[in-house]
């Protein structure tokens, strides 16, 4: 029985058959619509979501299975104390494979040592987001062709940014990434994601606070929200939330061929005139999401 919890958990191999998976699914999605009949994907969702949740309900129901869960803690015994460890015991029994979202890190991985079924980190606080990284991957592989050679920027809040840190730890797997991390001083990576994967591995990165700079260089534009949810207090997140929106005035330094990926959802980052240009794929990202969720169910299930 295997689990996901970190992006680390697939060695290369394992991703790449995956996302050639998610791709087959894409192209003959009728071929693969009765796989699951008679399979139930239980969703705990601690923490809100749209499109992870419900990409995961259609990812089970395009399988030909079902669904079953709760979509917050509120509506959960979680709220009368219940603990994850006993909770996924409960599950076990009712479900064939879990995702779970949960705003403390650690708790999918909590839930992996007490389960029967395997268990999916659909995101935990602002540690990793697995799934939110292959749909990335697929996006990149399906519009570039590749996952090496390129360089990556991501900009807004790399501090509290989950996907953020689960893309870094998979694209320093693949020959001569480069990073241009782009967010305000306070925003900045985690320092052990600087030195124990950056550093260490000899990646080359730029730090920065210039979009407009770099821009040119750009193969891939990241862009995230800054995080409110993250944040201790109000005032630092007013005065954070709008340090970076991308316009047409700042598209026109980019490469005709450069795509815009966000992990959604967007609030401000990105100004709606963005979305009519060829090279904003985040809408075309979060359909992808379903394709290679459902790839990832079939391999965990052993199909």
């Amino acid at each position: 029985m295997r689990h996901l919890i970190s992006p680390s958990d697939l060695s290369v191999d394992e991703l790449d058959r995956i996302l050639k998976l998610g791709q087959s699914i894409m192209k003959n999605p009728e071929k693969y619509s009765h796989i699951c009949d008679g399979k139930k994907l239980a969703t705990l969702f601690y923490e809100p979501s749209t499109r992870t949740r419900l990409s995961f309900e259609a990812a089970m129901l395009n399988l030909g299975g079902k669904v079953l869960g709760f979509s917050s803690a509120d509506s959960s015994s979680a709220a009368k104390g219940e603990s994850v460890a006993d909770t996924i015991r409960i599950i076990s029994s009712y479900a064939d494979i879990c995702a779970m979202r949960h705003p403390k890190e650690g708790a999918p991985a909590v839930a992996a040592m007490y389960s029967k079924i395997p268990v999916i980190n659909a995101g935990d606080g602002g540690h990793n987001h697995p799934t939110q990284t292959l749909t990335d991957l697929i996006t990149i592989k399906t519009l570039m062709g590749r996952l090496d050679n390129m360089t990556i920027g991501m900009c807004g809040d790399l501090k509290f940014g989950r996907t953020v840190h689960s893309l870094i730890n998979t694209m320093v797997r693949y020959n001569n990434v480069r990073f241009i991390l782009i967010s305000p001083r306070e925003l900045k990576i985690p320092d052990y994601l600087r030195q124990e994967v950056l550093e260490e591995g000899n990646i080359d990165y730029i730090e920065t606070n210039e979009l407009e700079k770099y821009m040119p260089e750009l193969d891939i534009l990241y862009m995230t929200r800054v995080q409110k949810e993250r944040f201790f207090n109000e005032e630092d997140y007013i005065r954070l939330k709008d340090s970076f929106i991308l316009d047409t005035t700042k598209m026109k330094y980019a490469k005709k061929d450069m795509y815009i990926l966000h992990p959604l959802p967007r609030v401000n980052e990105i100004a709606a005139e963005i979305d009519s240009d060829p090279r904003a794929v985040y809408f075309k990202q979060a359909e992808y999401g379903v394709y290679v969720r459902m790839a990832l169910i079939l391999t965990l299930l052993n199909y």
